[in-house]
Parts: structure tokens; sequence; C-alpha cells
């Protein structure tokens, strides 16, 4: 059980009461990772600034890379939300349950994408030669390689926020799987 608190709107500076506001209506609620980041002054702006920054990436492959730091991160929070996100995204629950286990059978290039993040979290950055090279022969880029590690970074701080807190999970919880990744 958690011995940290998720602060309400009334109790987070007038500016993050702001952000609550526009999450409240953009989302429909405010998750409480979110909600935590508000305990500072400037945390949750800067990590939404961080999570929304235009990228190289599609949509579906930002999701690629959030599941997989999230299970490599073990951490449950964010592995339940990049699912929710992941199947609003398109892919089936099988489909999610392999890319957090770190292959894409079903597409060459997620595939390449999936096992480069796998091995950037794994190796702390030092990826495999192999892993490199699948990625660039799959028609990724250098601009693309520096957005999967800016990818993998915002999904660090949240794997590790909530790894270090364990407040509640406001999503359906995830599958449990086996870890056996890169």
């Amino acid at each position: 059980m958690s011995n940290f608190t998720v602060p309400t709107r009334e109790e987070v500076s007038e500016n993050n009461q702001a952000i609550f506001d526009n999450l409240q209506k953009g989302l429909g609620f405010v998750p409480n990772l979110y909600a935590y980041f508000a305990k500072n002054e400037t945390a949750l702006g800067d990590y939404l600034a961080l999570q929304n920054r235009k990228s190289t990436l599609k949509a579906k492959e930002r999701e690629v890379i959030n599941l997989v730091t999230s299970q490599i991160n073990n951490c449950l929070y964010c592995q339940s939300a990049h699912t929710l996100i992941g199947k609003m995204n398109g892919f089936s629950e099988e489909q999610i349950i392999e890319l957090r286990k770190g292959t894409a059978s079903f597409d060459s290039k997620l595939d390449a994408l999936v096992k480069f993040a796998a091995s950037v979290v794994v190796n702390k950055g030092k990826a495999t030669v192999s892993a490199k090279e699948a990625f660039f022969q799959a028609g990724y880029n250098e601009a693309n390689m520096i957005d999967v590690v800016l990818v993998i970074g915002d999904k660090i701080i949240s794997n590790y926020i909530h790894n270090l807190t364990d407040f509640a999970i406001d999503f359906p919880i995830a599958t449990p799987i086996e870890q056996e990744l890169v």
C-alpha cells in the first residue's frame, strides 16, 4: 500500500488547477499520474509539454515504445494506461501482449522498433548493433532514433514516479505477463 497520496484539484496551485481543468475537459478525468506531478509547481506542465511535443513517430509507434519501456521497468500503472491507449490506436490485446514481450510478428517495421526500443532501455542507451541495424534497415532514420529516445525518456519518468509512489492505478489493470525481453 502506498504512503503517497494523489492531490485533489483543491490541493494544487492555481496554475496546476487550470491544467487539471483542461485534462478533465479533454480526457474526462485527471489520471492519478498527472495529478501526482501537480505536487510540484512546474512538473505537470513540463511533463505534458514533453509528452505532447511534435514527433517524427506516429502515435502507434510511440505506443510501441511506451508499452515495451513500461514492461521492462515493471510499471503496472503505465502498462495499464498504455494497454488502453494502445487499443485506442488499433492494437489488439494479443498484439499489446506481444509488444510488451518485445516483438511484433504482425508488422516487420514495428518489430524492428520494439526490439530497438527494448535494447535501448535494457542496455541503458547502448543498443546492440543488430537492434540498431534492424531499426535503420526497417526504414527509420536518425531523427526517428532521437524521437525514440525522447519517448523512452518520457516513459522512464512516469515509470519511475509510479514505481516510487505506488499510488492507485485508475485504468483497467493490464494482463500480467512473464517478462522475456531482449
